[in-house]
């Protein structure tokens, strides 16, 4: 099989975790990570990619930088890691041009890029997802906190931005006051602000939270293993919300029965809607989901790989991830067959203390070379500087571990965390409690 140079976009643990992958295959001539991170460097060559001196801002000045080098790197395969550039079309703007990319079109990414455009999808062709109400207009804001001072109004309800907010546009309100204090923040928040321009509010959902991931050719899909991620800073889900402070897969509160109903009733529903309104899904698709007593529902779709849960997919994909990707741009899925590991798997993040808020950088790292070979380290906050290892961002080192059971994954992945050390570095240190609970 020809040999492929591969460019993939992005910098952080869910683009480490990729690299490490792809470096795996037997298919790439050279790969490419822009910007990347020391940990990216190790595996590939990381590539800053500028727009031109004097171009327009706008998305469409980088993809023209990016388009020219994958013309002058012959690259033969583009994967994007996170979602913004999906969203903004990066994909259609590259295919256009001739080139492979693996990540959904810009209509097709709105399923993350919009909650509005989401829910219109789910209610339209009747996927299970909670009831909700779409609130848009100059006044969006004022005629949401009237609608919400209303007295039949029942608690909890779920307020989630339209757009993309970095993982800050959603809120649970349990009352009303609490409800005016999100709309409060929503409002003293620029990004957020613009974020709102359409608000939707949902009914709260009874359940457990888990993801499932497909990668799909916009026909065929094929299901990876479920995962569980921790999004709020404190240990039992406390504090505030994150981008992820570990994840652990498989997730046992999504058993056989339970993701072949996902793939019944969600999965292949979501890539038929697509179809049918004439914008195909490929790539990697992301079911956020709550399992209910009435059977899973979706909480949001994401177009993209998570982050941290991509750094326990990976490890547990046997198959070769690169054929896998050249077989869903070619719409060749349906002649290749995924094969997951039977082992369990955790990730822990370590951040920097005040994370998610303020936080000092420029902490040096210390005991990544102790780390057992059978564990994992992807990074995703850090830089080299003078010779030493620092921190860089808030959330900073990936650290994964397998094991037979979820019980000795979770033991080997704190084993292994312990032995990594910067000034004030924090981390859960209940990664997995639940799916412990739930198998006991």
């Amino acid at each position: 099989m020809a040999q492929h140079n591969v460019l993939i976009l992005g910098s952080g643990g869910r683009e480490h975790a990729l690299a490490w992958s792809l470096s795996r295959s037997p298919l790439p001539g050279k790969l490419y990570i822009t910007p990347g991170n020391p940990g990216t460097a190790e595996l590939g060559e990381n590539v800053t990619i500028t727009p031109a001196e004097g171009a327009p801002p706008g998305p469409d000045a980088w993809f023209e930088a990016v388009e020219a080098f994958l013309t002058e790197k012959e690259i033969g395969l583009t994967v994007v890691g996170p979602e913004q550039p999906l969203v903004d079309g990066i994909t259609d703007y590259l295919e256009e041009r001739g080139h492979k990319v693996f990540g959904p079109s810009k209509v097709a990414a709105q399923l993350e890029g919009s909650k509005t455009f989401a829910k219109w999808i789910m209610h339209k062709y009747r996927i299970p997802t909670a009831g909700s109400i779409e609130f848009s207009g100059e006044a969006v804001l004022d005629n949401l906190e009237k609608w919400l001072s209303t007295e039949n109004q029942k608690w909890p309800v779920v307020i989630k931005a339209d757009g993309l907010a970095a993982g800050k546009g959603v809120f649970i309100s349990r009352s009303r006051p609490e409800a005016l204090e999100h709309l409060g923040k929503i409002r003293n928040d620029a990004a957020l602000l613009k974020a709102a321009g359409k608000v939707i509010v949902e009914e709260f959902m009874e359940g457990e939270e888990a993801s499932v991931f497909a990668v799909t050719d916009g026909r065929n899909a094929r299901l990876l293993i479920s995962a569980q991620d921790h999004k709020r800073i404190g240990e039992g889900d406390t504090g505030l919300n994150t981008g992820g402070m570990g994840a652990y897969a498989p997730a046992p509160v999504i058993d056989d029965r339970m993701l072949k109903l996902v793939e019944d009733t969600i999965l292949y529903p979501t890539l038929e809607a697509m179809q049918q309104e004439g914008h195909p899904y490929r790539g990697v698709l992301y079911l956020g989901l709550m399992i209910t007593r009435e059977g899973p529902k979706v909480v949001e779709y994401n177009c993209r790989f998570g982050d941290p849960e991509c750094q326990v997919l990976l490890p547990a994909l046997k198959s070769d991830l690169l054929e896998l990707m050249l077989a869903t741009v070619n719409h060749e899925l349906d002649k290749s067959e995924v094969v997951m590991s039977d082992d369990h798997f955790c990730c822990v993040v370590l951040a920097s203390g005040g994370y998610p808020e303020a936080y000092a950088k420029g902490k040096e790292i210390t005991g990544i070379s102790k780390v057992s070979d059978g564990a994992m380290v992807f990074h995703s906050g850090t830089r080299h500087e003078g010779g030493k290892l620092l921190t860089n961002g808030g959330r900073v080192l990936n650290v994964v571990a397998s094991g037979s059971d979820l019980r000795s994954a979770i033991d080997n992945c704190y084993r292994e965390v312990e032995k990594i050390s910067f000034e004030n570095a924090v981390y859960r240190r209940d990664i997995g409690a639940k799916g412990l609970r739930r198998l006991q």
